[in-house]
């Protein structure tokens, strides 16, 4: 650890991090992710990035990703074979291992031997060397491919082989080039994390000085500079990334920021207490709540159709958004002092799905709500913009938020109104948050906070059911529970809750939520489901 203040060691590691190139992988995000874990700054790069580029952000590794292509097909994904000469230690994940060692004059054939899922990786080597250090002599590793390396580089020294791959990964350590046929990123690999710190810290020599404090000492020093004196607003959802990013702003410039937050009556329940009360008390921030619970309910009423709810949620949420900025505006006039900026919670994947736009021309789509509007004239304090959701939960625990905040669970824009299929009425809310806050009330008292991603509760308010309460017929809602597991949302599976747990849910929503008489379980993956049921 360097002796340097937080502030430049976040400068100095944020200037010159381990570029992960994307080679159109499934993993790709996931790499980088565990780069960040190893406590090393990542970013993401396009397959088709330059040596020239490369070079310009000066990295201190470069990570390989695997892709769904063969190296030896016409108009398969390359690499400026430039790179691989920068002197850069760099180390090849599954395809990226085939780029390096095509590139590098050795061989790549198509076997007609797959290797996918689990299989064991055997030590061909007496002495383990940097990059298997401290890894057992056999492992058991995460393989996707059906080319092979079958002869390495000149110069690279085989580390390691399976029963269809005699070359599974190799090192030329006097050039600083590592790579392994199989998957370290993923959880399946046994040693694949050690393996992959191996290469970060032993092979590349970087230090583990990348967290949670050196990112909070950084954003303070860049939003002071880019926002001086100037008055700042942030639409505060309740969600975690809104309001770690309003939380990192206020610690920044104090009372030059005002947080908006706009009841629209679709959300869980104690939700509105939460920021009025959890969050102000936590930060000091000063909040205006925009209660527009009767404007959503006039607008939404007798519509069905999901997509039509989405966009009047959407559009009411931006009218109440800018008739509040326009009373700020108004009232920081009068005291000389201009609204110049405002603050988005966008996330790093958010960058990376969307090619890595400057995010600074216009505002971008409010998530899942439908936008604001392009002339709100603001520039944006984007404080989140190169972190993953764990480490903004993370940060935000690092700044003293209440974990109900922290930890709560993804939440759409839209709130229950797209958890009720069928009419949002206030009836039918008050119902459904009744359900959700008993779900999320027996999960954590169950201690399964960290083992589900989310369990959206889905009121199916045009199905009628028969069942029998107190002796009578009734004719009631199904509720439905939607537990998931999930890393980044792009794929998820549904969580095996204990039997215990869903039997005392049941019990409770139909004993204590009224005109409810049945929990069913959705047992669905992502694909083909999606999490939300609209």
């Amino acid at each position: 650890m360097s002796e340097t203040t937080p502030a430049a060691a976040a400068e100095q590691t944020a200037a010159r991090p381990v570029l992960v190139v994307d080679f159109g992988a499934q993993y790709a995000q996931l790499i980088a992710r565990r780069v960040r874990e190893a406590g090393v700054y990542s970013e993401i790069v396009p397959h088709t990035v330059s040596a020239a580029e490369v070079a310009a952000k000066n990295p201190v590794g470069i990570v390989l990703s695997g892709g769904p292509s063969s190296v030896y097909e016409p108009g398969a994904p390359s690499l400026d074979e430039g790179i691989l000469e920068l002197g850069v230690p760099t180390f090849g994940i599954c395809y990226g291992f085939q780029v390096m060692a095509k590139q590098l004059g050795g061989e790549v054939a198509h076997t007609g031997l797959r290797e996918y899922g689990a299989t064991d990786a055997t030590s061909v080597v007496d002495v383990p060397g940097t990059l298997l250090h401290g890894v057992p002599t056999e492992q058991n590793v995460w393989m996707s491919h059906g080319d092979s390396v079958s002869k390495a580089p000149e110069g690279f020294e085989v580390l390691a082989s399976t029963a269809s791959t005699p070359v599974a990964a190799f090192a030329n350590a006097e050039r600083g080039l590592y790579g392994v046929q199989w998957h370290p990123e993923v959880k399946h690999s046994a040693y694949g994390q050690q393996v992959l710190e191996n290469f970060l810290h032993r092979a590349a020599g970087i230090p583990a000085d990348w967290n949670s404090g050196n990112v909070i000492a950084e954003q303070v020093d860049r939003i002071r500079a880019q926002v001086g004196d100037a008055k700042v607003i942030c639409g505060l959802s309740g969600g975690v990334d809104s309001a770690v990013a309003a939380a990192l702003v206020h610690k920044a410039v104090g009372d030059q920021l005002v947080c908006i937050f706009v009841d629209h009556g679709l959300l869980r329940k104690d939700e509105r207490r939460q920021v009025e009360e959890d969050f102000v008390a936590s930060t000091g921030v000063r909040l205006v709540t925009v209660d527009a619970r009767e404007q959503f309910m006039s607008a939404l009423a007798g519509v069905s159709d999901p997509e039509q709810k989405r966009k009047i949620i959407g559009r009411e949420f931006i009218r109440s958004f800018e008739q509040a900025e326009i009373d700020l505006v108004k009232e920081a006039q009068s005291e000389g002092e201009p609204i110049r900026f405002l603050v988005q919670g966008t996330l790093y994947p958010d960058v990376v799905e969307s090619g890595g736009g400057s995010g600074t021309a216009n505002i971008k789509s409010h998530h899942n709500v439908g936008g604001l509007p392009e002339d709100l004239q603001f520039e944006l304090v984007e404080p989140l913009r190169t972190l993953f959701k764990d480490e903004v939960r993370a940060i935000g625990r690092e700044l003293g938020l209440p974990e109900e905040i922290v930890g709560r669970q993804p939440f759409p824009g839209p709130g229950l109104g797209i958890r009720i299929v069928g009419e949002v009425t206030a009836e039918r809310l008050d119902l459904l948050r009744d359900a959700d806050a008993i779900v999320r009330e027996e999960l954590t008292a169950a201690g399964l906070d960290q083992e589900i991603w989310q369990c959206p509760v889905v009121l199916l308010a045009d199905v009628r059911s028969v069942g029998v309460q107190g002796d009578g017929r009734t004719y009631g809602h199904p509720i439905v529970l939607r537990p998931v597991s999930s890393e980044d949302a792009m794929t998820a599976d549904w969580t095996r809750l204990p039997y215990d747990v869903l039997a005392r849910i049941s019990n409770r929503i139909t004993n204590e939520v009224k005109d409810v008489n049945r929990v069913v379980l959705d047992v669905t993956s992502k694909p083909p489901g999606t999490i939300e049921w609209e």
